[in-house]
């Protein structure tokens, strides 16, 4: 059982990072909003989004007035607003490049939803334009800012599992809804892949801390069905790491909600079922001492992830998933369609370097595993 949480202590708002929230959709809404409230580092200081009534209804509910709420034409002018240091991007994906350039031209400090964009080179070019204008961009892959992720990945690392041989992760829901922008390839960029299916990629890539040297894949996206007029339904592909280690991963959005992770060596293994829900994860680590479950201190992923981006603004320090990490996820994605296409296997450019996409400051974990 999780253990009960600790009273948050925020620190003064004149010392904690103020954001502004790009999109108020459901994420927004029902997570992000109220994950800020309990911040620790941080604070949402306007909203941005089309809808004018509904941001300030928003603004009512969160403390904020109708001076707090611009629309996406006003945006530049959170550029005169001091107390906004940082916005967070929770737009369709392919609006993703658009709205970090233009945070970056008025020197504003950017997290962006994941996928980081639709494909590696417009993702570069987020990274670039952060570069130029000296400001800060993270990647919000919130399940590297959870204590039973990085326990995964130090069970992994720590040879305690014996020399890792085999990784497979599901992840599937049904989408049910026709109208969905995640179901329009111009914004969305994909069906399953960039969106759920990302996690098991990206999760793999970060308990491993190695990239893959190949994928080979295939997809399918059926006939007659108007969900999948423009994007695919499934997609199965496989990953290579060194060692011989293969990684099998399948994303779908028309199976039942499932996400597991599970790590196989010589001598134990680790699984999380499930692995990549809001709440409720849960971690089996098996060795040569036995079965057990690490239990942690109640946390908010979302919480997490204002919390480190803020410290990283107020340390000049490098996020643990800079938007480095959100390209390196799309040189395999884009590798991962072209296989599909081709039916033939992808090699991609090998690298070397533990961790090379990642930040320089980690993550401050919510607590230690008991």
């Amino acid at each position: 059982m999780p253990l009960k949480p600790e009273i948050p202590k925020p620190e003064s708002e004149k010392r904690r990072v103020g954001y502004a929230i790009v999109g108020i959709g459901k994420l927004s809404a029902e997570e992000l909003i109220p994950a800020a409230r309990t911040s620790e580092h941080a604070y949402v200081a306007a909203l941005v989004t089309s809808e004018e009534d509904k941001g300030e209804a928003f603004a009512r509910a969160f403390d904020l007035t109708e001076n707090d709420v611009y629309s996406y034409d006003e945006f530049e002018k959170l550029g005169e607003r001091d107390d906004v240091e940082a916005v967070f991007i929770v737009l369709p994906n392919s609006m993703h490049r658009e709205y970090t350039e233009r945070a970056a031209k008025i020197g504003k400090h950017v997290l962006c939803e994941k996928p980081l964009s639709v494909n590696a080179e417009d993702a570069q070019a987020m990274v670039d334009a952060c570069k130029d204008a000296g400001v800060l961009l993270m990647t919000a892959y919130r399940c590297q800012y959870t204590p039973e992720h990085w326990a995964a990945r130090d069970a992994v690392q720590s040879g305690k599992l014996g020399t890792i041989r085999v990784i497979d992760s599901i992840h599937a829901h049904v989408e049910d809804d026709p109208e969905a922008w995640r179901l329009r390839r111009d914004l969305a960029g994909g069906g399953p892949l960039p969106d759920i299916g990302l996690y098991s990629l990206n999760i793999i890539r970060f308990v491993m801390g190695e990239e893959p040297q190949w994928v080979f894949a295939d997809l399918h996206q059926p006939q007659g069905d108007e969900r999948f007029e423009e994007v695919e339904e499934r997609v199965s592909w496989m990953m290579g790491f060194s060692g011989g280690v293969v990684a099998n991963c399948l994303t779908s959005y028309a199976a039942q909600d499932t996400s597991t992770l599970r790590v196989l060596g010589e001598k134990g293994s680790v699984l999380m079922d499930p692995a990549f829900d809001y709440q409720g994860l849960k971690l089996t680590i098996e060795d040569d001492k036995g079965k057990f479950q690490p239990s942690f201190p109640a946390y908010d992923q979302f919480g997490n992830e204002f919390d480190h981006f803020a410290q990283c603004i107020r340390e000049g320090k490098t996020p643990w998933t800079p938007g480095e990490e959100g390209v390196a996820d799309h040189i395999v994605m884009d590798a991962i369609y072209e296989s599909a296409r081709t039916g033939k296997r992808v090699e991609l450019k090998p690298v070397k370097e533990k961790d090379a996409s990642r930040g320089e400051k980690k993550p401050e974990m919510p607590g230690e595993g008991v």
